[in-house]
């Protein structure tokens, strides 16, 4: 075997169907077997995926064990050369598993790989390379003075701001909503350490790749889509405590004496800053929420983009929710069509015959402030999100 994918599952199934359909036409040359499992998701995630993907093998927890152990359990059945820990809320283009291969291949140093994520708009996020937390690069995060200064090699080394989004680099921290590594070295290492019950459990094993005497490379060419504001509102204080709580261990870990307290003291001044902005952001935010009107397909040009077969379908599950918007065609690789597309429009990939990575090509060269969705043909729902501060959207034929 040489490749196990895992991906952890809580409450987000149709995330997760869209997720799985472009893993399947990413597999389609390599010899891979795909763990789910399942948190003890309320969603009826089982019931639903378990009959739609037969070559799945899912993992029910009885309750909810965090990231890091769900992770584990199914790394103890993997039998791939290499793993792929991957979030439901992602797509990925077809040939990114197989350049993953190919460049371990090629770098024998290398322990794990990660790639370059962005949000359904195409944004990029910059989690996607990191540096380890040092006291004060942790301040800077904490505080917001990185988002201050995102392309700053001091102020944002957090993210390595200075280092470009589209090349290789070696890179400290890779992100765990897409890291693949070395089965042996991560059965050396004993897989996620299950202290951390989400966030920081990607730093922690890229630490102990790096001791292990590996490295952790960034490929900036190969690009996926992290929804990300379907598993985490980053603007809340519930974010920031449990950010500092995972930081808080990994500091118990590594960090000894002085260190160790200039790091907690760092950590704490970071929170209170970050804590003091939020509260005097908070009035302003709800003044712009307040002026936004509301959304509605109802009478909205919906661009259907892709295969002809899926669109259809797509059109079908719109309008079994009683939407009934405005529904344009475009052939994904016809340029002629897409000059049509205005600001505020609803976008949907139909994947099929058109690929993820013409799907993901699209969004870059038509990056405007649209609303994006992928629906993978013969699948039952459409699912997108805007942005990371987003909780997406969902549209099924169950619901």
């Amino acid at each position: 075997m040489k490749l196990s994918i895992i991906i952890v599952n809580y409450n987000v199934k149709y995330f997760l169907e869209q997720c799985l359909c472009s893993v399947k036409q990413a597999i389609t040359t390599i010899d891979t077997e795909v763990f789910v499992v399942d948190n003890s998701s309320t969603d009826g995630s089982i019931d639903y995926l378990s009959n739609r993907f037969k070559w799945v093998q899912f993992i029910i927890n009885n309750q909810n064990e965090g990231f890091a152990k769900a992770n584990n359990i199914a790394l103890k059945q993997c039998s791939g050369d290499y793993v792929l820990f991957l979030n439901p809320d992602t797509i990925i283009p077809e040939k990114i598993l197989q350049n993953c291969l190919n460049f371990f291949s090629a770098h024998i140093d290398a322990g794990a790989v990660g790639v370059r994520m962005t949000d359904g708009s195409g944004a990029f996020l910059p989690e996607s390379k990191r540096a380890f937390p040092s006291p004060l690069v942790s301040f800077f995060k904490l505080s917001g003075l990185s988002a201050l200064f995102p392309r700053s090699g001091f102020f944002n080394k957090y993210a390595l701001g200075n280092l470009t989004e589209n090349e290789v680099h070696e890179a400290d921290v890779l992100c765990g909503a897409f890291l693949m590594a070395e089965k042996n070295l991560l059965d050396k290492i004993q897989g996620f350490d299950e202290a951390f019950f989400m966030y920081g459990e990607d730093i922690d094993l890229c630490f102990r790749i790096q001791q292990e005497g590996k490295k952790n490379y960034y490929l900036g060419k190969e690009m996926i889509i992290h929804f990300k504001g379907e598993s985490s509102q980053k603007d809340t204080a519930r974010y920031v405590k449990i950010f500092y709580e995972a930081m808080r261990v990994f500091v118990k870990k590594y960090y000894y004496g002085a260190d160790a307290a200039w790091l907690n003291a760092m950590l704490r001044t970071g929170i209170f800053i970050r804590g003091g902005v939020s509260l005097l952001a908070a009035p302003f935010k709800k003044i712009k929420q307040k002026s936004k009107p509301a959304s509605s397909l109802n009478g909205k040009k919906i661009y259907l983009v892709g295969d002809a077969e899926s669109a259809a379908e797509a059109e079908h599950i719109f309008k079994s929710n009683k939407h009934n918007g405005n529904f344009k065609h475009v052939l994904g690789d016809d340029k002629k069509d897409q000059h049509l597309i205005k600001e505020k429009d609803e976008i949907v990939f139909c994947t099929g015959r058109f690929t993820y990575a013409g799907s993901m090509t699209f969004l870059l060269a038509n990056k405007k402030k649209c609303s994006y969705a992928w629906h993978g043909l013969h699948s039952g729902s459409i699912a997108g999100s805007a942005d990371i501060n987003s909780t997406g959207m969902v549209y099924s034929l169950n619901e």
